[in-house]
């Protein structure tokens, strides 16, 4: 079906977006987001037959499929993500935290078992870089379990499929990609050429559900003893940001730890935690 090209984005249509999407999810669009703004609803105006971005916007707010505002957040979020990104923070984990707290569980100072929240988990590769770190350094008879959330529905449906290029093989240390991973093989047989999948090990011990930061409902599995929301904070307005924080940190155990993208930090915003390293964080005492 042939369209009518979509028509410029206007002032007062930006703002209405800007104001929208803050309101949902918390997600500032300063005004260099613009073109991102245009780029990512464009295509969404084009399926529709739609003109002008102001009757997209109507039908957001007034339409009757209230799907719709839950696909126009999908479009606008930004999912880049890697395996084992920020190295510096899963040596700290694999070499210095989890050896303590499997000292500390056989000594019976403390529970056989973590709960990990990976917060605004987009494809999947940060939840299923921790199942492979835990799994790899603590005991089978430890309990793990690992709640992978996201405000973008498509993309957690990606996440939950636990499939990705066989290129980002490149960013798993060899002995877990062997121990871990299955390579152009499903489990019934059936193949996906230049694809690699999660095996079940990991499957197993990751759960996937939408969530809001922005929204601040418990999430399900609280406490946790590692929050890792990183790369999300520099998202959210200056007035929503204190709000989120607060939220991530009634969701962490009292010996908890919060990983933090490389490019924020809670100095000067919140005098409970203290940094481990920079970006990573814990209660102060």
């Amino acid at each position: 079906m042939a369209h009518s090209e979509v028509r410029p984005l206007t002032d007062r249509e930006f703002r209405l977006f800007q104001a929208l999407v803050h309101e949902h999810s918390g997600i500032y669009l300063s005004d260099v987001k613009r073109a991102l703004l245009v780029g990512r609803l464009s295509k969404r105006l084009r399926e529709l037959g739609l003109e002008s971005f102001e009757t997209y916007y109507r039908l957001v707010v007034d339409g009757p499929d209230k799907e719709e505002r839950v696909r126009m957040i999908n479009c606008i979020c930004t999912h880049e993500t890697h395996f084992f990104r920020e190295p510096k923070q899963w040596e700290l984990l694999e070499q210095t935290v989890l050896p303590r707290w499997r000292e500390q569980g056989e000594a019976g100072e403390r529970p056989r078992r973590i709960r990990a929240w990976s917060a605004a988990c987009s494809s999947g590769e940060e939840p299923f870089t921790l199942a492979m770190a835990l799994l790899a350094h603590l005991p089978a008879s430890w309990d793990i379990d690992i709640l992978a959330t996201d405000l973008s529905t498509a993309v957690l449906e990606r996440a939950r499929a636990a499939t990705w290029s066989i290129e980002k093989a490149a960013e798993i240390p060899a002995e877990y990609l062997k121990r871990f991973m299955l390579r152009g093989r499903t489990d019934h047989g059936g193949t996906y050429a230049g694809r690699m999948k999660a095996g079940p090990a990991l499957r197993q011990v990751v759960r996937f559900q939408q969530h809001n930061l922005n929204e601040s409902p418990a999430a399900p599995g609280a406490p946790f003893d590692l929050i890792f929301c990183r790369n999300v904070l520099i998202y959210f307005s200056p007035e929503s940001k204190p709000r989120v924080i607060d939220h991530l940190l009634s969701q962490l155990a009292p010996t908890g730890m919060l990983f933090l993208g490389h490019a924020e930090s809670l100095n000067g915003i919140n005098a409970r935690v203290r940094g481990v390293i920079p970006s990573v964080y814990r209660f102060a005492p």
